[in-house]
C-alpha cells in the first residue's frame, strides 16, 4: 500500500507553499488508495511551540485534508534517534564537535557542497576529546563510506534513478547541540518506522536525498520512492518561506477565505494576485 506524508516543524505558521506540498503529498496518496499520514517535527526546543502545532492542524482541516492515524510527534520518539546514534558510536562512525558555525564560517578551508559551506574537519580525530563541553555528533563520511560495497542509488520519479552522492555534503551533523538528532537522522528514522513507501516534498530537500540514502543503508533501512515537486514563488521569484513574508494560511482562514476552494486552486496552479506557479 502506499504511504505518504507530510511533516511540518512547528516553528511557525503555514504559508501557501506549505499547503502546496501537504496537497501533494495528501492527493499522492489518495488517488492510489493509499494512506496520508501527518508527522509534527518538533524537536527542536528552542522553536517550536504548542500553538503552532494546533494552527498547523486547524490549517489542513480547513484546506480540507484529513490523514489516517493519529499525529506522530518527534519529540515522543527520541529513544529511537538515541538507539542509532550508538549503533554509529559504536561502528566508529561518529565524532563529537565543538566548532561554533562562526568558527566554519571563518575557516579558510571549508570549501561549498549543495547546502553552503562544508565542514572541513577541525575536530576529526581529537585525541580525548573534553565531551562535558556542548558538542554535535558529526558523521565521518570517509569512514561511512568505506561501509558501502557499490553505488548507492534512488528513485526520484522526475529525474529517474540517481546515483546518490553523499561525499558532497561533508561530516554533516546527525545529533545536534541543542537538539537530540538533526533532520538528516530523524526524517531517514521516522520515514522508516512510519513504513513511508513515498515521499512528497519540495525541490529544495532533494539534495539531502543523498546523505538520507547513505543513513538508510548504514542502518538497514528501506529506500523509499521520491517526488520532489517544484517550489511556489512569489511575484519577486523568490520561493514562499516566513523569511520572504509570505501569507500565512492562518491569516487566510481568519479573513474569510475558503480553504478547500483555495486547495483546489492550488492543484490547478491558480494562485492569488502576486504569486507565480510552481517554479520548475
Amino acid at each position: 500500500m502506499i504511504v505518504s506524508r507530510f511533516a511540518p516543524s512547528p516553528t511557525g505558521r503555514l504559508h501557501l507553499g506549505h499547503a502546496f506540498s501537504a496537497i501533494r503529498a495528501h492527493d499522492f496518496a489518495r488517488e492510489r488508495g493509499g494512506r496520508f499520514l501527518l508527522r509534527i517535527e518538533d524537536i527542536d526546543g528552542t522553536r517550536s511551540r504548542p500553538e503552532h502545532v494546533e494552527t498547523i492542524l486547524h490549517d489542513l482541516e480547513w484546506l480540507g485534508l484529513s490523514w489516517d492515524g493519529k499525529v506522530v510527534f518527534q519529540s515522543q520518539r527520541l529513544p529511537r534517534y538515541e538507539a542509532a546514534l550508538e549503533r554509529l558510536k559504536a561502528a566508529g562512525l561518529l565524532y563529537p564537535c565543538f566548532c561554533t558555525r562562526a568558527d566554519i564560517a571563518a575557516s579558510t578551508s571549508a570549501p561549498h557542497g549543495p547546502e553552503g559551506a562544508i565542514y572541513p574537519g577541525t575536530c576529526r580525530g581529537l585525541d580525548a576529546p573534553d565531551l562535558s563541553r556542548p558538542h554535535c555528533w558529526r558523521l565521518d563520511m570517509a569512514k561511512a563510506l568505506n561501509w558501502v560495497a557499490g553505488p548507492l542509488a534512488f528513485e526520484d520519479s522526475g529525474r529517474g534513478v540517481i546515483l546518490a552522492d553523499p561525499a558532497s555534503h561533508g561530516d554533516v551533523v546527525l545529533a545536534r547541540k541543542d537538539a537530540p538528532a538533526s533532520y538528516h537522522l530523524a526524517v531517514t528514522i521516522d520515514d522508516a518506522a512510519q513504513d513511508i513507501t513515498d515521499i512528497v516534498r519540495g525541490e529544495d530537500l532533494f539534495a539531502a536525498t543523498h546523505v538520507h540514502r547513505l543513513l538508510q543503508h548504514l542502518l538497514g533501512l528501506p529506500v523509499p520512492r521520491y517526488h520532489h515537486h517544484a517550489l511556489l514563488t512569489g511575484a519577486d521569484g523568490q520561493r514562499l518561506a516566513k523569511r520572504h513574508g509570505a501569507p500565512t494560511l492562518a491569516a487566510l482562514r481568519e479573513d474569510g477565505s475558503d480553504g478547500p476552494a483555495l486547495a483546489d486552486a492550488l492543484r490547478k496552479g491558480e494562485l492569488p494576485i502576486g504569486f507565480a506557479a510552481a517554479k520548475a
